[in-house]
């Protein structure tokens, strides 16, 4: 199969690292930006914007509250579903796999890495929950911030959920809608990518 130019590669992480590097230049707000798409316990979909933090050797991180709808519909499943696109340059990922939680050091030290208002949010957010009012997250917060102080821990219930793909497509946008697309294929983490070409 010919596979060249921006398809080029053995790899499918290091084409998405690739793609991803040459997106950053491009786009004006979160490259990294991923719609993530999750099913509840009646089968109905669930879609949302979160960012890629890691494009790892074998997988894909992101990072959430765990009491959040997506975590637990992730929880519930073992599974997930995303694309990242880029206008800019007319390409496009999209990842099918399972997932794990990431609870250890690559979570603490990216947690550590954002800005202290981001990690007390992250303490005072009861996501996905209702809420009576912004003044009421807001207090919270302050709530919050004056337990915690400028050095909180990472909450227990906040960290990285990897996605382990079995399925990963490459979609470049082509002349007259006749567009290239190329599909990884495996059912588990340790063999060979099946690679096929598919129709526009």
């Amino acid at each position: 199969m010919d596979r060249n130019g921006i398809f080029e590669g053995d790899d499918p992480f290091a084409i998405a690292r690739r793609w991803l590097a040459e997106a950053e230049p491009q786009e004006l707000n979160d490259p990294n930006a991923i719609a993530l798409a999750t099913v509840d316990e009646s089968g109905m979909p669930n879609a949302r914007m979160v960012l890629l933090k890691e494009i790892e050797t074998d997988a894909f991180v992101f990072y959430t509250n765990y009491t959040s709808k997506k975590a637990q519909e992730i929880e519930a499943t073992g599974k997930a579903a995303f694309v990242m696109h880029w206008k800019s340059l007319r390409r496009q990922v999209r990842v099918r796999g399972l997932t794990e939680r990431e609870e250890g050091p690559q979570a603490d030290a990216y947690y550590a890495s954002r800005s202290l208002k981001s990690r007390l949010g992250a303490w005072a957010s009861a996501q996905s929950q209702p809420l009576s009012s912004r003044t009421a997250l807001m207090a919270e917060v302050a709530k919050i911030t004056a337990i915690k102080g400028t050095n909180p821990d990472r909450p227990p219930f906040w960290g990285g959920i990897r996605i382990r793909p079995v399925e990963i497509e490459f979609w470049a946008d082509g002349a007259f809608r006749l567009h290239d697309r190329f599909r990884w294929t495996r059912k588990v983490n340790d063999e060979p990518w099946e690679i096929q070409r598919l129709n526009p």
